[in-house]
């Protein structure tokens, strides 16, 4: 039973190798919901789990750069100031932390290992670790610049979008499923995608209630996928040509996620999600202010949002009237997950963690401990930690450039797509920097190679000869589609 859907996985990565259209960009985004599940047997791998949404990426990778084309673009993305080249030094630097790191502070530095005994500091010591999370790391830095490559196309870009909402309806789904299976016999379903070598909490209840995984090791990593594509979904549907997809698929898979935030259960997602709302808030008083001569198209929709906020703000004062009570549930879960979050073991483990990741960098003279070397329970204490100071701040100096990315003088689509960047990428930033590690992850690489591949298409010099525009626009992008006229709209 278990070979059903590894056969079948294998199926789609050969069919999207051998085919010229959008196969891969749509198992990207399809296949990350299957956090627990394993596309090769771990007995064959010697107890290291090859997650779906990573080997995808190795195939958009392979077919990006393994050509005659592919070292020269490669290397232009690496090496130019304006691209990629703060995120290659840091894989760079990365790379040096972990091969010498570990080896040269063994025994001498206090850590928490990533397998074992996770309650205590161990002596560092070179792991397998080291070269599992370095390899993840590398193929999300990868996956970055195949993906500049590939949004580069319009046509691609929609794609894109199309398999975000895609991703978000098969992470609710199995949310659904999951939070049935305590009800109904559905285990045999579920079992065949779980089967992940490490550690999986899929039978945990709170306070009478089933944490839902869907197909995710734990409720935590679950709630933060749904955060992540709740928060990426809300703010690039705007630049979803297909309107059937952008004002009716979009909205339903974003109230499915958010219910599926909720059933996690997770502090970190709860407040990820009022984040998520203050930012949405925020923005939407700034389209509101927009003038609407120039900006039109910012303005969309705005009816149809400040409709739904009124209706439910008054279908929840009648509920109130009506029975008062009804809410305590909600508050009392609330109170428990977040508020009273810090009395509780996991919050004191994971502080520990912090505590002792942020002792061994001071205890390694600022280079770290290379990848793999110690938990952190916090992106940046993860990223500081393994990679040093100097990885650290190149690698948060290439976020701050990608967040104050400018285009200007182009499409529509480009303007919507970058400020969506900006909005979408803080309230999963603010959890990972509560729970978060070092690999920043299959959702965050495509928005950064989203920004990037904008920046650049926007500086290309224009073509003066119509016909060679012509044959340009024509050529093949690395999906093998063709741009959608939708996209070029010429910005108000």
């Amino acid at each position: 039973m278990n070979a059903v859907p590894i056969v079948l996985f294998w199926m789609l990565a050969l069919w999207g190798m051998a085919s010229r259209g959008p196969v891969l960009i749509y198992l990207y985004f399809a296949t990350m919901p299957f956090g627990a599940f394993a596309i090769l047997p771990t007995a064959i791998t010697g107890g290291l789990t090859l997650t779906p949404t990573p080997i995808v990426a190795l195939l958009i990778i392979a077919r990006t750069f393994v050509n005659r084309r592919g070292p020269s673009t490669f290397l232009a993305l690496a090496v130019l100031p304006d691209r990629l080249l703060l995120l290659f030094l840091f894989w760079v630097v990365a790379g040096i932390a972990t091969v010498f790191m570990p080896r040269l502070f063994a025994g001498d530095v206090m850590v928490v290992p990533m397998r074992g005994d996770l309650t205590q500091a161990m002596p560092l010591q070179p792991s397998a670790q080291n070269i599992s999370q370095f390899a993840y790391l590398s193929i999300s830095i990868a996956s970055v610049f195949a993906l500049t490559c590939t949004m580069q196309s319009p046509t691609a870009r929609q794609h894109a979008l199309k398999a975000l909402c895609l991703s978000g309806g098969l992470a609710a789904i199995t949310g659904f499923v999951d939070l049935a299976s305590f009800y109904l016999p559905l285990g045999p379903l579920l079992a065949p995608f779980r089967t992940a070598s490490y550690a999986l909490l899929t039978d945990v209840e709170i306070m009478g209630s089933k944490r839902i995984v869907g197909l995710m090791p734990e409720a935590s990593s679950f709630g933060g996928l749904c955060l992540g594509l709740l928060s990426a979904l809300y703010f690039y549907r705007r630049a979803i040509a297909d309107p059937r997809v952008r004002d009716l698929y979009a909205p339903i898979v974003m109230v499915l996620l958010a219910l599926c935030c909720w059933l996690s259960t997770s502090s970190g997602t709860i407040v990820g999600v009022a984040i998520l709302a203050l930012v949405c808030a925020l923005e939407w008083m700034l389209r509101l202010n927009v003038d609407q001569r120039k900006s039109s198209l910012y303005r969309r929709g705005l009816a149809a949002e400040l409709s739904v906020v009124t209706c439910v703000t008054i279908g929840l004062a009648v509920l109130l009237i009506a029975s008062p009570t009804i809410l305590d549930p909600i508050l009392t879960l609330i109170d428990r997950m977040v508020l009273e979050k810090g009395s509780s073991s996991s919050f004191e483990q994971r502080g520990m963690w912090r505590n002792v990741a942020m002792t061994s960098l001071l205890q390694t003279h600022g280079f770290g401990v290379g990848l793999g070397g110690t938990r952190s329970s916090s992106s940046a204490v993860g990223v500081f930690a393994c990679t040093g100071v100097i990885g650290g701040a190149l690698y948060y100096a290439f976020l701050l450039q990608t967040l104050f990315r400018r285009a200007y003088g182009t499409t529509t689509e480009t303007h919507l797509l970058m400020a969506a960047f900006r909005f979408s990428f803080v309230a999963p930033f603010m959890v990972a920097l509560m729970v978060g590690d070092a690999d920043f992850g299959p959702i965050t690489a495509f928005c950064l190679a989203m920004t990037t591949a904008l920046a650049i298409a926007a500086k290309r010099p224009p073509l003066r000869n119509p016909s060679v525009r012509q044959e340009r626009d024509a050529s093949p992008s690395p999906t093998g589609d063709q741009p959608h006229p939708a996209s070029a709209v010429p910005a108000e």
